[in-house]
């Protein structure tokens, strides 16, 4: 199969649009025309999973960090970052990341991490802000259906756990064709009025235009009138970290020793104990610290996330207990993701879980 239905298949789970300002998801080396032979699924892109994959006969890397954060203004091989690229485009091996996106969604890292803690009635941490639009528009009785279902195909219309929503009311519009118009009601030069309904639609800010593009082209009237408002309403579909529930509380120790087990755990730093059993639980993988005061809340009784410097445990002020079990181990089940995705919609490509990829912080 050419590489972009893998590429595309991947976006439409977890849009590239999601992903944080300071990311690189995405394809990074490779040809989305090309034939894949194989893919192998890592967090982290380093030369022995790509000697692994030529060993394979595999051409493309799937990834959770990119291998690129940063532009690259050279490739004369002083790093790994660039012996990996030049490997990569040496042995014609595609290089792909689901960071941040992935991070986003749900069904994603965090909702994994859950999954394997076993945690119910799930919520996302911190929802995404400033994501979103109102879009606004005007058109005759008649043909109001019709342009109500075009902007739902192209993506307006989901609140929540719900879709196809809109808001109409009926009122009148007025307008006049002036020269060089050809109006589809009304005569030019002349006033005319005009019974229509007033369409809403909620969108994610990135699915705008495409929404604009579907009412003009589902509307009647030769210049259709528009409006997009920005909203400050969180997106609770989208963003980071999960909020769950334990169906048996633990023990603050009882826990702790559980998350060793299930995530391969060397050691956990952590803010003191509080002598109280763990119900609800916030989750965040990779570096998660600056979502304490989302975890605070919620009213969660332990947060466990990566990445927690010093004086951030502070911050646990004898309401929660904050867990550190380390980036590598926090998202190291996000290559199960990848697997999912892959073996639902292409099951009879080969795929391949890195065996060669190893945590680069250890434990003494």
């Amino acid at each position: 199969m050419k590489l972009s239905e893998i590429t595309q298949t991947f976006e439409h789970f977890a849009p590239l649009a999601l992903q944080e300002d300071f990311d690189n998801s995405g394809l990074m080396v490779g040809d989305k025309n090309a034939e894949i032979r194989g893919a192998l699924l890592c967090v982290d892109i380093t030369e022995s999973v790509l000697d692994e994959a030529i060993a394979l006969g595999f051409n493309l890397v799937i990834a959770h960090h990119p291998l690129i954060f940063k532009g690259l203004k050279r490739l004369n091989g002083k790093n790994y970052i660039e012996r990996c690229v030049q490997k990569a485009i040496r042995h014609d091996i595609a290089l792909y990341a689901a960071h941040t996106n992935f991070d986003s969604v749900r069904q994603g890292v965090s909702y994994k991490m859950a999954e394997k803690i076993g945690l119910e009635n799930l919520k996302i941490l911190s929802p995404k802000k400033d994501a979103l639009v109102k879009i606004v528009t005007f058109a005759p009785v008649e043909f109001a259906e019709n342009v109500r279902i075009a902007a739902f195909e192209a993506g307006a219309g989901h609140i929540g756990n719900y879709d196809f929503c809109s808001f109409s009311a009926h009122g009148e519009g007025t307008f006049r064709a002036l020269d060089g118009a050809e109006p589809f009601l009304g005569k030019t030069g002349e006033k005319h009025a005009e019974i229509e309904k007033r369409l809403e639609f909620i969108s994610p800010a990135y699915l705008a235009d495409n929404v604009v593009v579907a009412i003009h082209n589902a509307h009647p009237y030769e210049e259709p009138a528009i409006d997009i408002f920005p909203l400050k309403n969180a997106w609770e579909n989208v963003g980071l970290g999960v909020v769950g529930t334990l169906k048996n509380p633990m023990s603050e120790q009882g826990f702790l020793t559980y998350i060793k087990q299930i995530f391969g755990v060397g050691a956990i730093r952590h803010s003191k104990f509080l002598n109280k059993p763990i119900a609800k639980v916030a989750l965040c993988g990779g570096s998660g610290a600056e979502f304490i005061s989302d975890v605070k809340r919620c009213g969660a009784d332990i947060y466990v996330t990566a990445d927690v410097s010093y004086h951030r445990f502070f911050e646990a002020e004898n309401t929660l207990v904050i867990a550190d079990i380390g980036h590598f181990e926090s998202e190291q089940f996000t290559k199960e993701i990848f697997y999912e995705i892959l073996l639902k919609n292409f099951p009879d490509f080969k795929v391949k879980f890195s065996e060669k990829e190893k945590n680069v912080v250890e434990y003494f």
